[in-house]
C-alpha cells in the first residue's frame, strides 16, 4: 500500500514538473528593470561598452607620442658569401671572394619637441664586422661604435601635427565619453520602446479575453431570451457573430504578443523561450522640465556641443597644414664621439669628436598655382565648417526646444487619457449590468465597450509616448530631471 502511494506521489510530481519549468521560466520585469538589464546584458550596451575601451586606448596611444621613447635599432647578424665585383686602381675589375658578416646595433632615447615638432634624441651604437677570409697577418674581427651622440631633427615653417594633435585628441576623447552615456541613453530608449510593445500587446490580449468572456456571457443571455421569445433570432445571430469575432481577436492578440516577446528577449539576452510578464509604469514622475535649463544642459553635457568646437580646430588645423606645404625645411644637427677599434672596449678609449649640421630645403618655383589652390581651398572649407558649426548649433538647441515642449504636452494628455480610461471603463460596467437587467441595447453595449477599449489603448499608447520622451529627453541632456543628477560624470569614465 505504501508502495503504491510513493509511486502515485512520484508520478504526480513528475507530469508537474513541465509545469514548474515553466512558471521558472516566468520573469515579472518594471520598466526600469528592464532598462537596467539591457544596460547590463544586452549586445547593444556591450558594443557601446567595447567601443568606449577601444576609444580610450586610442587616447592611451595618442598620449604615448609625447613620452620618452626608448628604442633598440640593429641588425644581428647580416652574413654574406660571395665572388663580388672589385674595382682595381688602374681600372681593372678583379672578382674577388668574400665571406663576411656585419652586425649594428643602436640605442636611443628620443623625445618629441611639442612647440616644435621636433625630435631629439641622445644615442649610443657598436658595429662589428668579421673577415672570415683574412690574411693571417689581418685582423679577422674589427669594431666601432659611437659612445655618445646628440641629435636634433627640426622641421622648419612646416606644420607641426604635435601642436594641433594636443588640441584637438582631448576634445575627441571627451565626446567619446559623453557619447558612451549617450549611447546607454539611447539603450534605455530602444528598450522603452520595445517595452511598450509587449506592454500593449499584453494589454490587447487582456482586453480580448474579458471581451471573449463578456461576449460569451451575453450570449448565453440572448440564447435564453430567445428560448422565451423576448429577443429575434437576427440579435442571437448578431451575438453569435461578436463571439466569433472576439475569438479571431484573441488569437491576433496572442500572436502579436508572441512577436514582441521574440523582439524584447532578443534585444536585452533573453532565452528565446522565456516567457515575462510586464508591470504597467502608472507611477508618473512628478516634476516639470524648464526649457532654458534643457538646452543649457544639452550645450553642457552633449558631445555635438564639443564637437563643434572640435570640427573648427580641424578646419583650423587643415589650413595650417596648408600652409606648412608652401616651403618644405629640415634641420639635422648631430653632436657626439665615434671610434674604431680591434677590439670592443677600446672604442670607448679617447673617441673622436663627431659632429654633423646640414638644412634641406625644398621650394617650389613652378607649381602652376598648387599651392594658392590647395591654400584657398582650406580656407574655404573652414568658412564652410564655421557655417555648417552655426547651422548645427541652431538646429541642436531648436531640437532642445521641440523635445522639451513636446514631453510637457505629453504630461498634460497623459493625465486625460488616464482619467478617460476610468470613466470609460466605469460606464461600460454600468452599461453591462443595465445590459442584463435589460435595460440597455446590445448596440449600446457594443458602443460601450469600444469606447472602453479605445480609451484603454489610448492610455497605454499615451504612456509608452511619456516614457519614451523621458529618455529622449534625459539622452539629449543628458541629465535626470526627476533625481536632479547629471548622467554624465567624467570622474567616473
Amino acid at each position: 500500500m505504501k508502495a503504491n502511494l510513493v509511486f502515485f506521489l512520484g508520478f504526480s510530481f513528475l507530469l508537474q514538473l513541465p509545469q514548474i519549468a515553466a512558471a521558472q521560466e516566468t520573469a515579472t520585469y518594471t520598466l526600469q528593470e528592464m532598462v537596467q538589464r539591457a544596460k547590463d546584458r544586452s549586445p547593444a550596451a556591450l558594443r557601446a561598452l567595447t567601443l568606449r575601451e577601444n576609444r580610450y586606448w586610442q587616447f592611451r596611444q595618442y598620449q604615448s607620442n609625447y613620452k620618452p621613447q626608448l628604442r633598440i635599432n640593429g641588425t644581428l647578424p647580416s652574413y654574406s658569401r660571395a665572388f663580388n665585383s672589385i674595382t682595381q686602381p688602374d681600372g681593372s675589375i678583379e672578382f674577388l671572394e668574400i665571406q663576411q658578416s656585419f652586425m649594428d646595433l643602436e640605442l636611443g632615447l628620443q623625445q618629441v619637441i611639442t612647440e616644435t615638432g621636433g625630435i631629439l634624441s641622445v644615442n649610443t651604437s657598436t658595429n662589428r664586422f668579421d673577415n672570415y677570409i683574412a690574411a693571417p697577418s689581418e685582423a679577422q674581427t674589427r669594431w666601432s661604435g659611437v659612445p655618445v651622440n646628440v641629435r636634433l631633427q627640426q622641421p622648419l615653417f612646416a606644420f607641426n601635427p604635435l601642436k594641433w594633435d594636443r588640441k584637438i585628441q582631448p576634445l575627441v576623447f571627451e565626446e567619446s565619453k559623453r557619447e558612451f552615456v549617450q549611447e546607454m541613453e539611447e539603450v534605455s530608449l530602444n528598450v522603452t520602446q520595445l517595452f511598450f510593445d509587449y506592454l500593449i500587446a499584453q494589454v490587447n490580449v487582456e482586453i480580448a479575453e474579458q471581451n471573449l468572456g463578456n461576449t460569451e456571457e451575453i450570449f448565453e443571455i440572448e440564447k435564453k431570451r430567445y428560448q422565451l421569445g423576448t429577443t429575434f433570432e437576427d440579435r442571437l445571430l448578431q451575438v453569435e457573430l461578436q463571439v466569433l469575432q472576439a475569438r479571431q481577436d484573441l488569437a491576433q492578440a496572442k500572436l502579436d504578443l508572441e512577436s514582441s516577446a521574440f523582439a524584447v528577449n532578443s534585444f536585452i539576452g533573453l532565452n528565446q523561450n522565456a516567457k515575462i510578464n510586464l508591470l504597467s509604469p502608472t507611477e508618473i514622475p512628478d516634476f516639470r522640465v524648464d526649457v532654458n535649463q534643457a538646452i543649457e544642459l544639452a550645450f553642457q553635457n552633449r558631445a555635438e556641443a564639443l564637437g563643434f568646437d572640435r570640427r573648427k580646430l580641424q578646419a583650423e588645423a587643415s589650413v595650417a597644414e596648408a600652409k606648412g606645404q608652401r616651403l618644405g625645411m629640415q634641420l639635422n644637427a648631430s653632436y657626439g664621439y665615434n671610434n674604431a677599434a680591434f677590439n670592443w672596449g677600446d672604442i670607448y678609449s679617447n673617441p673622436n669628436t663627431q659632429a654633423l649640421v646640414n638644412l634641406g630645403l625644398s621650394v617650389p618655383i613652378l607649381d602652376w598655382g598648387r599651392n594658392k589652390a590647395r591654400m584657398s581651398q582650406a580656407e574655404a572649407n573652414q568658412r564652410l565648417v564655421e557655417y555648417t558649426v552655426e547651422q548645427d548649433r541652431i538646429n541642436f538647441e531648436q531640437e532642445i526646444f521641440t523635445k522639451v515642449r513636446n514631453f510637457l504636452m505629453i504630461q498634460e494628455r497623459l493625465n486625460v487619457t488616464k482619467m478617460s480610461d476610468e470613466v470609460a471603463q466605469r460606464r461600460y460596467e454600468i452599461a453591462l449590468s443595465r445590459y442584463q437587467s435589460g435595460n440597455v441595447t446590445i448596440t449600446d453595449l457594443n458602443i460601450a465597450q469600444n469606447e472602453k477599449d479605445t480609451n484603454k489603448r489610448a492610455f497605454y499608447n499615451s504612456l509608452r509616448d511619456y516614457w519614451t520622451a523621458y529618455y529622449e529627453l534625459r539622452a539629449l541632456t543628458l541629465y535626470d530631471f526627476e533625481r536632479e543628477e547629471l548622467l554624465y560624470k567624467p570622474e567616473t569614465l
